[in-house]
């Protein structure tokens, strides 16, 4: 995490930074035959349970369907679809492990239902199309390790036109947050005052975001959307870069100290039900995906309804698609547009969420304050 600017003393200036989080090993495959990484996924409880409810909740789409399971690791996916009433499961798993999801397979008497395949499944050939492509893809903050890349490919060459993906659509958020555990920890630490100590510890977070559990009361803000992927339809060419500026008016006093990201995943459901969403927020169960924090180098501190603004940039590294550069710019608020109506401390914004209030939100009021506020910029 390289910095390019600062803050200033007297105010909210612009900083730079870059960081990088990536799978970026030419063992990228070969670390997914690792047992450990298995275990974890495995007993991440809020996971593996989401999953199997999510099929058997939806048997009525597995039912004498064919199913293709991508990245199957141990196969528990492919067991828990067989298990749902699935005719045929191809499991696709390009690392070691897939001798070992073959043997589990094997344990559970599903050899005449379930078919695994090592293979990396841009390479697989299979005799048909598939009715379900279910697969448990998400890295850290959603994109990391690159798999969507994979799902894509499988997508496109191996799901019936009509055919069902778990999940099916994903959403990214990022929000302010404090981070005590990195900033006031130091300041008396047994009656020690380590101060330099976190500051120390702060520079080392600046090569790469942290994978840390954020309380939900350090939260400054709600959630704002960075991307929503609908996976029936994304591109491996719209996930090259993903880039959007936010603005909110922070929710209570406080220490703005990093950027919060987290992930959803939305399943589809059978007719007359509702769907099913895997939440990695702070306000959810704890996951093994923890949330991505990208600490600030200094502290801000922030009163309630003080606008704060940035700017993320997620972009894939050109010499290796697996592995994304996130790229923060913290942005001077008082030269940033406000959303209308603007809940923060401006007084030009508290003018016209007044102004608002008292004419209601007619489409002609609205543009007559853009104008307004327009010609007012440029004087």
């Amino acid at each position: 995490m390289v910095l390019e600017g600062r803050l200033e003393d007297s105010g909210s200036q612009s900083i730079h930074y870059g960081s990088n989080v990536s799978s970026h090993n030419p063992c990228y495959f070969s670390s997914y035959g690792d047992l450990k990484v298995h275990e974890l996924m495995l007993k991440d409880k809020v996971r593996t349970e989401f999953y199997k409810n999510v099929i058997f909740s939806n048997k009525e789409i597995f039912q004498d369907k064919i199913v293709m399971d991508v990245g199957t690791g141990t196969g528990i996916l492919s067991i828990f679809c067989a298990q749902a009433g699935a005719k045929k499961v191809y499991a696709i798993e390009r690392s070691e492990i897939a001798k070992l999801a073959a043997d589990i397979v094997k344990e559970n008497n599903l050899t005449d239902v379930i078919e695994v395949i090592q293979e990396q499944v841009e390479n697989v050939v299979l005799p048909c199309k598939v009715d379900v492509l279910i697969s448990e893809w998400m890295g850290f903050y959603l994109l990391h390790e690159g798999m969507l890349d994979s799902i894509i490919a499988a997508r496109d060459t191996h799901l019936k036109e009509g055919g069902k993906m778990f999940p099916y659509k994903c959403i990214i958020y990022s929000a302010p947050c404090q981070l005590p555990g990195y900033f006031q920890l130091w300041d008396d630490f047994q009656g020690v005052k380590m101060s330099t100590l976190g500051q120390a510890l702060r520079k080392g977070c600046q090569g790469e975001p942290q994978i840390t559990r954020i309380a939900s009361s350090d939260l400054l803000s709600d959630g704002k959307e960075v991307a929503i992927l609908d996976l029936y339809r994304t591109t491996c060419d719209e996930l090259n870069k993903i880039s959007v500026r936010q603005f909110v008016a922070v929710s209570k006093r406080g220490d703005y100290q990093g950027i919060c990201l987290w992930f959803t995943v939305e399943f589809p459901s059978a007719e007359g039900k509702e769907n099913m969403v895997l939440s990695t927020s702070p306000m959810s169960p704890k996951t093994h995906w923890k949330q991505t924090v990208i600490v600030l180098p200094v502290h801000v501190e922030v009163e309630e309804n003080d606008p704060v603004a940035w700017e993320l940039v997620l972009e894939r590294n050109s010499m290796n698609h697996r592995m994304y550069n996130i790229h923060l710019t913290m942005l001077d608020p008082e030269t940033e547009t406000h959303p209308m109506p603007c809940d923060c401390s401006f007084m030009k914004c508290k003018v016209i969420k007044a102004f608002l209030a008292q004419q209601g939100s007619e489409e002609d009021t609205m543009e007559e304050i853009i104008d307004c506020t327009t010609t007012d910029d440029n004087d």
